[in-house]
C-alpha cells in the first residue's frame, strides 16, 4: 500500500479534502504549542487540530503567521465542547474560536462538536451553529467527535447537511471502536482518530514491540501506519521535536497483511479506552 505525507481523503459534498496524517496540540500550551507546531509543519504534517477545550487555538494561529507555510496549504480543526447559552451565544463562541486559528476575518477547514453531550437540544443548536458558519464559509467543512452511531442517525431529523464530513474519535489498537468505524464507512464519513498513540500507554507492549523491530521502527511508527492503512486519519501529538519528525517519517515502509491481523489481535473494546466515558 503506497501512501504518501501529501495524501488526502475528499470530504463528502464539499469542495475540501482533509490530509490524512495530522498533528494533535492537546496539552501543549503557549511557547510549547508553538514550537511544536512549527515543527509539524518543518516535518510536513499540513493538518492541525485544537479545540476550545484545549485552550491553544491562538498560539495555533500564531506559529501559521509565523511559519511562512500559506494559510491555504494548512488544513486547521478546532473544535467547541458545549453550548455558550443559546444559538446566538454559541454562535459568537465558534466565530471567536475561528478567528483565533484562522486570523481575523479568517476561517477554519473544520470544526467540530467536541462531545454529544448529554442532551439533543444542545446537539440541535450547537450543529445549526455549524451549519450557519459553514454557509458562511468560515468552516469549510463541519463533523462532530465522540459521536456513536446514534447520534449521528438522530442529527437526520434536524440537520440540512446530513452526513457530517467527519467523526473524530479514540482510535488505536486497543480501542478499535468498530461499529462506529463501519458506521462511518457506510455512510461517507472520514473517520478521525485521537490517540492514535494510545497516549504512550502501549508503547512497550511485547507484539508491538516485535513488528516494530522487524520493521526496524518506532512502536509509534507502527502505530500510526497502522492507522494510515486502516483508512482512519491519525492525529499523533508531541512535544518533542525529534519525535514530531520521526512520527511524520512512517511513509517508507508497508505494514503486512500478516502484520495488520496481528496489531488488529491487540483490540480490547471499551476496557482499551484511555477516555471511557467517550466510549460505546
Amino acid at each position: 500500500m503506497s501512501l504518501s505525507i501529501q495524501d488526502r481523503s475528499p470530504l463528502h459534498n464539499t469542495k475540501t479534502s482533509i490530509p490524512n496524517l495530522g498533528f494533535g496540540v492537546y496539552q501543549l500550551y503557549g511557547q510549547a504549542c508553538q514550537k511544536a507546531v512549527l515543527a509539524a509543519l518543518e516535518s510536513g504534517y499540513r493538518h492541525i487540530d485544537s479545540a476550545q477545550l484545549y485552550r491553544n487555538e491562538s498560539d495555533v494561529g500564531a506559529a501559521i503567521q509565523q511559519s511562512g507555510v500559506k494559510r491555504q496549504d494548512v488544513f486547521l480543526t478546532t473544535k467547541i465542547r458545549q453550548s455558550a447559552g443559546g444559538f446566538d451565544k454559541s454562535y459568537q463562541s465558534v466565530v471567536e474560536s475561528i478567528e483565533k486559528v484562522g486570523g481575523k476575518d479568517g476561517y477554519v477547514d473544520l470544526f467540530l462538536i467536541h462531545v454529544p453531550g448529554t442532551g439533543r437540544e444542545t446537539r440541535e443548536e450547537l450543529w445549526k451553529v455549524l451549519e450557519k458558519v459553514y454557509d458562511e464559509g468560515r468552516a469549510k467543512a463541519i463533523g462532530v467527535s465522540n459521536y456513536r452511531p446514534q447520534h449521528m442517525d438522530e442529527m437526520k431529523e434536524y440537520a440540512r447537511i446530513w452526513p457530517p464530513h467527519v467523526n473524530q474519535v479514540e482510535l488505536h489498537p486497543w480501542c478499535q471502536q468498530q461499529d462506529i468505524v463501519q458506521y462511518c464507512k457506510d455512510n461517507s464519513i472520514v473517520v478521525a482518530a485521537y490517540s492514535p498513540l494510545s497516549c504512550g500507554d502501549h508503547l512497550n507492549d511485547p507484539t508491538l514491540a516485535t513488528v516494530a523491530s522487524k520493521y526496524k521502527k518506532s512502536p509509534a511508527q507502527i502505530l500510526i501506519r497502522y492507522a494510515l492503512q486502516k483508512g482512519w486519519v491519525p492525529l499523533p501529538k508531541s512535544g518533542n521535536p525529534e519525535r514530531i519528525k520521526q512520527n511524520a517519517h512512517v511513509f517508507d515502509f508497508t505494514l503486512s497483511d500478516e502484520d495488520m491481523k496481528t496489531v488488529d489481535g491487540l483490540d480490547r473494546g471499551k476496557a482499551g479506552a484511555l477516555f471511557p466515558a467517550n466510549v460505546k
